[in-house]
């Protein structure tokens, strides 16, 4: 590990994946672990408002997934890779681990525990599964294969299905948001074909809570319940009100309670 901030509250490190490409991450709280995985053009620093919140039930590590923020890119890229580097991050956050990811940090997340990876319960907010987006990420990958990122990122950012509705071009996003647009393929490769990844979802044993926001697109809510008829052991919630961009404030109580109901448990037995 190497430390790289001492800002009160807040520590940063990094930490190896298995091919050697250096993962950032920022700890905040104290209590049980839990890793934010960030979804499309997110970084750690997305993830301070909430986790905030949270650190004051759990020891919070949000990290920059890879080509992102103060984490490597080693190539080729490979959606396995980037479950080894999930699971370097929660070999530093703590055994069992608990995991939420927004996006496609959710299907991210659940993939990694399909895969083996041994963590506590998941909550994912709003994974893109979708076959009505389907053309619209044909066409982002297409941009992307050839060579053309910020193109792909204004028909990301732009597209009316969006559950915040259409957004700024990539000229008029905040400092550095432009620079990871090549990342728009990772989040492609996670998706895969963009459809409910049943036979994978029925391998994730851990608790999932699934969330959408009221106010979000029909699609956002198919996809929520699809993903959670797909699940062992899996709850849908949906928060009156909210959006693709979920209020932290409203969604870190619900986080809270599902995540400690297990040690609440056993601490009562």
């Amino acid at each position: 590990m190497d430390e790289v901030s001492n800002t009160p509250g807040r520590v940063g490190g990094r930490v190896t994946s298995r091919d050697g490409t250096p993962i950032a991450y920022e700890r905040y709280g104290e209590g049980p672990p839990l890793v934010l995985v960030s979804g499309a053009l997110g970084t750690a620093a997305g993830g301070r408002a909430l986790g905030g919140l949270l650190a004051r039930r759990f020891s919070v590590v949000a990290y920059d997934r890879r080509g992102r923020g103060g984490s490597g890119d080693t190539g080729p890229y490979a959606v396995e890779r980037e479950i080894e580097d999930l699971a370097a991050v929660v070999g530093e956050a703590g055994a069992g681990s608990a995991l939420y990811g927004e996006g496609t940090g959710g299907a991210l997340a659940l993939a990694a525990v399909a895969a083996g990876l041994e963590a506590g319960a998941v909550a994912a907010y709003e994974p893109p599964y979708s076959a009505e987006a389907a053309e619209r990420r044909r066409q982002v990958g297409v941009l992307l294969g050839e060579g053309r990122p910020l193109a792909a990122l204004d028909l990301f950012l732009a597209d009316p299905t969006a559950a915040s509705g259409p957004r700024p071009g990539a000229t008029e996003l905040r400092p550095g948001v432009a620079e990871l647009a090549h990342t728009l393929a990772y989040d492609l490769a996670v998706l895969g074909d963009g459809t409910v990844p049943e036979r994978l979802l029925a391998r994730v044993h851990a608790r999932v809570l699934v969330v959408d926001g009221g106010a979000s697109p029909a699609w956002t809510r198919r996809a929520a319940l699809a993903l959670t008829a797909a699940l062992p052991r899996a709850r849908h919630r949906t928060l009156t009100g909210q959006t693709h961009e979920v209020a932290p404030h409203v969604l870190a109580p619900v986080l809270e309670d599902f995540l400690t109901e297990d040690r609440e448990t056993a601490e009562a037995a």
